[in-house]
């Protein structure tokens, strides 16, 4: 009797899958950007102060765990004016809302590299579903994903007041990011 129930416990952890494996970004090689137009003349930014905690395991892309914290307060586009208003009230309220998240659970294979990933955005303490499409291309212990996204401003409370409208600034925003992680212990 003990021999069938210790062969199907041996059986069932053999069949369940192994730890996803904990990747760690390298910051040189990654970005995470953002763009939009200023009375009509487009800009670029970058967030200089982010982290990612990444678990992934290509035999099973559904268990996959992304959680990225960005510090709002890092927000750079090379403009004085801007750079000094990003933080206050009106648009990320970094005293208020000091990071920004996205997280999500699960990689959706939608053929060669690409996938795509749901999750929740939290931007000044207002969540939002969003489906995140990527590239995924790995080699060997190191793993690198692209991808964009066009958001929209408002929907997260970025631009209050005079600013609420596109009048001045686009209520549009594009987030782009270049991920380079290495598997970790590898």
């Amino acid at each position: 009797m003990k021999r069938p129930a210790l062969a199907l416990a041996l059986a069932s952890l053999a069949a369940s899958p192994a730890a996803a494996a904990t990747w760690v970004v390298q910051p040189a090689q990654s970005t995470l950007g953002f763009s939009a137009e200023q009375t009509g003349t487009p800009f670029t930014g970058t967030f200089t102060q982010w982290t990612a905690d990444i678990t992934y395991d290509p035999a099973h892309p559904a268990a996959a765990h992304v959680k990225i914290t960005i510090a709002t307060a890092s927000a750079k586009t090379g403009d004085t004016q801007r750079d000094t208003a990003l933080p206050d009230p009106d648009w990320f309220n970094t005293a208020a809302f000091p990071q920004a998240t996205f997280e999500s659970t699960g990689f959706t294979p939608e053929g060669g590299t690409a996938f795509q990933t749901t999750g929740t955005l939290t931007i000044r303490g207002i969540s939002q579903p969003l489906t995140l499409p990527f590239t995924l291309t790995l080699t060997g212990t190191q793993a690198v994903a692209k991808g964009q996204i066009t958001l929209q401003r408002t929907n997260f409370g970025i631009g209050q007041g005079d600013w609420s409208t596109g009048d001045y600034v686009s209520l549009t925003t594009g987030v782009n990011f270049t991920l380079t992680a290495s598997e970790a212990g590898k």
